[in-house]
């Protein structure tokens, strides 16, 4: 694992921590290929429920390290959109673990548009976030332009975008961009207490409405009607579902194992 990416388990939650915080966890390199190692790790662990991802230090992630990736003049630009940031914001969506975003800090550009491709964002009551593109030329990439409307509204988000302005964590709740603000002191047991418990329910419904939600912005109200009844009806043969069933009636919480039908 790179030594810029921190991964350990907790409460069967996948911990991915970015760790440059001298450079407010800039993307780089390194960091893209320790979120390579640490999602083939929770993808390959059934142990594993739910991911958290967060920033080490006073930020989630400041987008793409300038000083190393972008100075230097004019490039092909899409060439590392290729390599590294596409792939990441495909993975995350497509997998089937529940993503917790844990905004710390400061989030900008890229590494904004990284929290948004998680399924779940809170941040601390200090943490900002910003498009911060424009400062320098550039268009949002990694999912903002898809991400943004989706989740503020297109007047919100083309403003956002094209005058790169700042919105504090209370805002960015206000507009509908995070479920959730924590206290800064408390934020990170905050933060592994909401993924914690999520790694908790049922897996397999959860991956179902992963799939589901990940298919609606796309299908046609009867697409995703028959979308509804094929995933429901998978959800029909799983343990969890019986065990569920079994609990209302014994009037007792759930255990849930999350094993496949």
């Amino acid at each position: 694992m790179s030594e810029a990416v921190l991964f350990e388990v907790k409460s069967a939650v996948g911990i991915i921590t970015l760790n440059r915080p001298e450079r407010l966890n800039a993307l780089n390199g390194d960091i893209h290929e320790g979120l390579r190692q640490a999602f083939s790790k929770i993808e390959a662990d059934d142990g594993i429920r739910a991911v958290l991802l967060t920033g080490a230090g006073r930020g989630f992630c400041a987008g793409a390290d300038l000083m190393q990736g972008l100075a230097g003049g004019m490039r092909d630009l899409g060439a590392s959109i290729d390599a590294d940031y596409n792939p990441l914001v495909r993975r995350m969506r497509a997998c089937p673990k529940p993503i917790v975003c844990a905004v710390n800090g400061i989030a900008t550009g890229a590494g904004m548009n990284l929290a948004l491709a998680g399924d779940i964002i809170v941040a601390a009551k200090s943490a900002t976030f910003a498009q911060g593109f424009i400062r320098i030329g550039l268009m949002p990439d990694a999912g903002g332009t898809y991400f943004l409307p989706r989740l503020i509204g297109d007047t919100r988000a083309r403003a956002m975008a094209m005058l790169g302005e700042t919105l504090t964590a209370a805002e960015a709740e206000k507009f509908g961009l995070v479920y959730k603000l924590f206290e800064d002191a408390s934020f990170a047991e905050d933060a592994l207490a909401l993924a914690a418990a999520l790694a908790a329910k049922p897996t397999q419904a959860l991956a179902a409405m992963k799939a589901a939600f990940n298919a609606s912005a796309n299908n046609t109200l009867d697409a995703q009607l028959d979308l509804e009844r094929d995933l429901q009806r998978k959800m029909g043969y799983t343990p969890d579902f019986a065990e569920g069933v079994k609990a209302f009636v014994e009037k007792r919480p759930a255990v849930f194992t999350g094993k496949p039908a």
